[in-house]
């Protein structure tokens, strides 16, 4: 292998580094002196290099470095370095590429106690389906998930997780990073424990974030920590249970650093943190209180400047909107719409009556790991995704027709028109204000929209009151330049706690994880359950049933241009559809067709649903001459393993008169 001569030391310090972790000085010594003392007596004068590596051999010291330390040449995105060495540990990662040139941090679970709620829960039986725990991580960019484990008092947690330490700084991510550069790395480890049920239902249990800087004082490269993670929402001060968690850097440090540092960092970081936050919170009051100036009524508009966190923290709205890029995932802003739109919507638990609103915006990472949230998660992660396509987007904050609280996205053109995006449904409203003071028989533009009242709009880095006379949208003017109508926070003070590495507190933002579903296996599978679903029920109802395998193909069109109708807004191929199907209907015959629309692969929950419409079940129940029935499936994955599920039941059979 050959090494650029940059990299030498690098590979030579690793190399030491792992041969004093085996004390291999020692063992060398060891050898040596029973060498001389037993195999070579008096009479014999001369030890040559030889007869010391014969013995080394003999007792297998050599053997065993070649077993911890060897090399493999595998392909690597770094022409530079074209081969990788491997170091045998008692971890998970045994057959992992270490590249010796960086940095990792393996963090390894090993069980988890104290989970109170699940104190009586039993034992699973072998292939019993029950409630699963499964652990999320988020670290620089990098995002892990663990197997899924049985809920239980003592989760039997056991996962290791290799993560990349890299430098920030241009030209230095090559570099490894050493003890002062990590001491300076302030992104924690976000933790996010999910629960899923039986049902396969997911609750967010707990979002901790780990700071794992403790282990850089530790002598022996390793330290471990007991995790309390705490619950979430109105539950955010009771504890959830204890992960117990082991920190260990790879390669070791050649030099670690006193506690004392690592505290006084800390200290430093949260001590700035808290002046930025406290300096933000004055000038938000000083600018809410010139805001109530302007008109007494602005006291009960929808004005949100704070929000709290699913562990109760209560962080400016604009912390919430980052921009985001999916990379190869998501290939338009439409397309982006309809991914999160795909993500199920939820309030947050209440506990307890009363039918008040659970205050909870999540976090990024919590709201993908969990995979549903409130309408506030879908706006802010729709608003994050259009603006990495480089839209001018925006969060507005509101209400609905009904006069319920509401958040929504708003784009504005370069042509100066305005569009509003739900991100629950992936739906588009052009907006046109109404003059209020055009001629009584000037025409007026019909509100298209939903909306009922906007209070304010944000996004990452703007903040803006809507202080025009009235704050119904079908009046508002979204001229953001205009200081009469539009009130503006200083975008330096939102800089100081919502830009990127501005605070501690703010949360890292995750990237999106590529789907990992199978469309075909998924389509198939499901497909299948359904069929025999179809088959069970009409067996009840003594009907028999016959597939056209044929006919069921045919529907495979039709669903595929729904969904591109939901992604683009555009309909098309419809007439292939219908004229192949009067192709496969004789004469005399009847055709009914039934699509319908899910978010979920659960078979028997989506047929029980099918059966509430009298379509469907007219279908599912034809009686007739001469009936065939046909079903075809077709699961689209997403981002997030977000899937679009398109079914469609049809039935052709003679018409009798």
């Amino acid at each position: 292998m050959s090494v650029p001569p940059e990299r030498d030391s690098e590979l030579r310090q690793i190399i030491h580094s792992h041969l004093v972790k085996m004390d291999i000085h020692g063992r060398i010594r060891e050898v040596l002196a029973e060498t001389v003392k037993d195999d070579h007596g008096p009479g014999h004068q001369t030890l040559t290099e030889e007869d010391f590596l014969h013995a080394l051999q003999r007792r297998g010291i050599i053997d065993d470095v070649m077993k911890e330390l060897y090399f493999a040449k595998v392909h690597h995105y770094r022409a530079a370095l074209p081969a990788f060495f491997h170091i045998r540990c008692p971890f998970s990662f045994l057959s992992a590429n270490i590249d010796p040139t960086r940095r990792y941090l393996y963090l390894q679970v090993v069980g988890g106690k104290a989970f109170l709620e699940h104190l009586q829960e039993p034992d699973p039986l072998p292939g019993q389906v029950c409630s699963t725990f499964t652990l999320f991580l988020h670290f620089r960019n990098q995002r892990f998930h663990s197997k899924p484990v049985p809920c239980a008092c003592e989760p039997d947690l056991q996962e290791g997780f290799l993560l990349e330490i890299h430098r920030d700084h241009i030209g230095e991510g090559s570099k490894m990073a050493d003890a002062t550069t990590m001491l300076s790395i302030c992104d924690p480890v976000h933790l996010v424990l999910i629960k899923t049920d039986t049902s396969n239902e997911t609750t967010l249990v707990s979002s901790y974030f780990l700071d794992w800087r403790t282990v850089l004082s530790s002598p022996n490269r390793k330290t471990c920590v007991a995790v309390e993670l705490m619950g979430v929402g109105s539950e955010c001060k009771v504890p959830a249970g204890v992960l117990n968690v082991s920190l260990e850097l790879y390669p070791p440090l050649t030099e670690t650093l006193s506690s004392d540092i690592i505290t006084t960092q800390q200290s430093l970081e949260r001590q700035k943190t808290a002046e930025k936050e406290r300096l933000f919170l004055v000038y938000a009051k000083q600018w809410w209180r010139e805001f109530l100036e302007i008109r007494p009524s602005h006291q009960s508009k929808m004005v949100k400047i704070f929000a709290q966190d699913e562990n109760g923290v209560n962080r400016p709205v604009c912390s919430y909107v980052r921009v985001l890029r999916a990379g190869r995932l998501l290939e338009s802003p439409r397309q982006a719409a309809r991914f999160v739109s795909l993500l199920a919507h939820e309030k947050a638990p209440v506990v307890g009556g009363g039918g008040g609103k659970q205050e909870q915006w999540c976090t990024l990472m919590a709201f993908l790991c969990r995979g549903k949230g409130d309408c506030e998660d879908h706006a802010t992660l729709l608003c994050s995704l259009l603006l990495g396509f480089g839209l001018d987007a925006y969060v507005c904050v509101g209400t609905k027709a009904k006069g319920g609280p509401h958040t929504w996205v708003m784009t504005r053109g370069t042509d100066g028109s305005i569009t509003f995006w739900e991100s629950l449904t992936a739906h588009r409203y052009l907006h046109q204000a109404i003059d209020p003071d055009a001629p009584p028989l000037a025409p007026q533009p019909k509100p298209s929209s939903p909306y009922r009242t906007v209070g304010c709009v944000f996004n990452h880095q703007t903040f803006l009151a809507n202080c025009q006379p009235s704050d119904a949208v079908e009046l508002c003017v979204f001229d953001f330049q205009n200081q009469s109508r539009w009130k503006a926070m200083s975008e330096e003070a939102l800089k100081s706690v919502c830009a990127p590495g501005s605070t501690t507190s703010l949360p890292p933002l995750p990237p999106l994880c590529a789907p990992s579903l199978e469309p075909a296996a998924a389509s198939n599978q499901l497909e299948l359950e359904m069929r025999f679903l179809v088959s069970e029920h009409r067996k009840d109802m003594e009907l028999t049933t016959v597939w056209d395998d044929h006919l069921s193909y045919l529907l495979s069109s039709a669903l595929s241009a729904y969904e591109l109708e939901r992604c683009t807004g555009v309909s098309c191929g419809n007439e292939e559809f219908q004229d192949a199907v009067r192709r496969a209907v004789p004469d005399g015959h009847t055709f009914k067709g039934f699509p319908i629309h899910f978010l979920h692969r659960n078979a028997r929950r989506a047929f029980t649903t099918c059966l509430r419409s009298p379509f469907c079940e007219e279908i599912v129940c034809c009686r007739g001459d001469h009936v065939r029935l046909a079903v075809r499936v077709r699961v689209f994955p997403y981002p997030e393993n977000a899937c679009a599920v398109w079914i469609m039941f049809a039935c052709k059979y003679r018409s009798v008169l």
